[in-house]
């Protein structure tokens, strides 16, 4: 199987050597971790990947090499019984029975019904107007028809949900993807300030010539290199309405990586809060608290989010209004410092600009961000840099 494992690895572009092979095996035969499937796991991460653009790709392969031997790796589990997740079928209502069924009113309303029905249900339920279920028109559960509720798990069905409660499994953006067009690099390059700085281990011809001709004798000078000086954050926004712009969104990053050496990413879902990641098979244990980013990067990054600001208004809004967590604070608590830490930022969004108008999360985004929200275009990215670069 160990070996099946290395043939994998290398038919993913990974470069897995035998001889890191042979290393793996001494590990595992001198004890060196845990007999568990995640103490494995970042051995056999930390022995192969050298590059974390291709985290994403092992992770993949040891997914489907070890499928059925690790087949809870991973997962954590739910805190609603399965079968309550599953919807029979959606329920086809009629004009009349969509216009009897009531809206609760406000959040404040709805989540504290919600507390009481948790309380009082003692098991599951499909189909009705009140019990948390599936199939129904009750305003909490999946698969059913309310204009105005709380989604629990399931797919989206009418797009009508104030919160959903899910949890969700997204995948790293692979950073060695090639654009589809070359022009959304040179975009980028707008951003580039280049600048000599560090050790003097380049030779400088034109120096050189100068001072030999005024010494009379050979003069060597030499010069730092010469890098893009730019720093840059870049914050993604990943999994749920952004699946559809996965390809596009990887293309970025691509084109961002090898565009600049001094870049720092994230990843977030919907709105950035208190904690922000890298990896996103592992963003519920290995979270960066976003007070950390704020005071371990300096005021003269670069600050990129991209995603569709797509979203609930209570996610940015309120605070316990995210998807997958109970946050303290609002989403534009935390977008707030953020914009205010890095005032060089933008926001790229890949929804077409004239459809912005009709979102009532975009326009909250966009005005936290002061207008400086681009769209995901080539044109987009050209005001965006313009905007950055403005900004010292």
């Amino acid at each position: 199987m160990f070996l099946s494992f290395l043939d994998e690895l290398r038919t993913a572009g990974i470069p897995a050597s035998l001889k890191e092979h042979l290393l793996l095996l001494e590990a595992l035969d001198a004890e060196v971790i845990g007999r568990t499937p995640e103490d494995f796991y970042y051995l056999a991460r930390a022995t192969y990947v050298k590059d974390e653009g291709l985290l994403d790709r092992f992770d993949q392969v040891f997914a489907r090499v070890f499928r059925g031997i690790f087949a809870d790796y991973g997962q954590q589990p739910a805190d609603i019984p399965e079968d309550w997740l599953r919807a029979v079928a959606e329920k086809f209502l009629s004009p009349e029975e969509m216009e009897a069924i009531k809206s609760l009113g406000s959040w404040e309303e709805i989540m504290d019904t919600l507390k009481k029905r948790l309380e009082e249900q003692q098991g599951r339920h499909q189909g009705g107007n009140k019990w948390i279920g599936t199939g129904g028109t009750s305003p909490f559960g999946n698969g059913g028809y309310n204009p105005e509720g709380v989604r629990i798990d399931g797919e989206s069905r009418h797009k009508r949900a104030i919160k959903v409660w899910d949890q969700r499994e997204f995948r790293n953006l692979d950073s060695t993807k090639e654009l589809g067009t070359r022009n959304i690099k040179v975009a980028l390059r707008r951003l580039r300030r280049f600048a000599r700085e560090g050790a003097a281990d380049e030779l400088d011809i034109d120096g050189t010539i100068a001072g030999t001709a005024r010494q009379g004798w050979l003069d060597v000078r030499m010069r730092p290199e010469r890098k893009n000086a730019v720093k840059l954050l870049l914050f993604l926004d990943v999994g749920g309405s952004m699946d559809p712009f996965v390809k596009l969104c990887e293309e970025l990053f691509s084109a961002a990586t090898s565009e600049f050496k001094n870049m720092e990413f994230f990843y977030f879902h919907n709105c950035p809060y208190e904690g922000v990641w890298k990896d996103n098979r592992r963003r519920f244990q290995e979270r960066t608290p976003t007070w950390d980013v704020l005071h371990k990067y300096g005021h003269d990054y670069k600050c990129v989010f991209v995603g569709d600001a797509s979203m609930s208004p209570y996610e940015i809004s309120h605070p316990g209004g995210s998807v997958e967590h109970m946050n303290e604070e609002a989403g534009a608590v935390w977008l707030h410092r953020l914009t205010t830490t890095y005032p060089a930022s933008v926001w790229l969004n890949p929804i077409p600009a004239e459809q912005w108008g009709y979102t009532q999360s975009i326009r909250m985004v966009r005005e936290i961000m002061a207008d400086r929200m681009y769209g995901l275009t080539l044109g987009g990215l050209e005001e965006a840099m313009r905007e950055l670069t403005r900004k010292r």
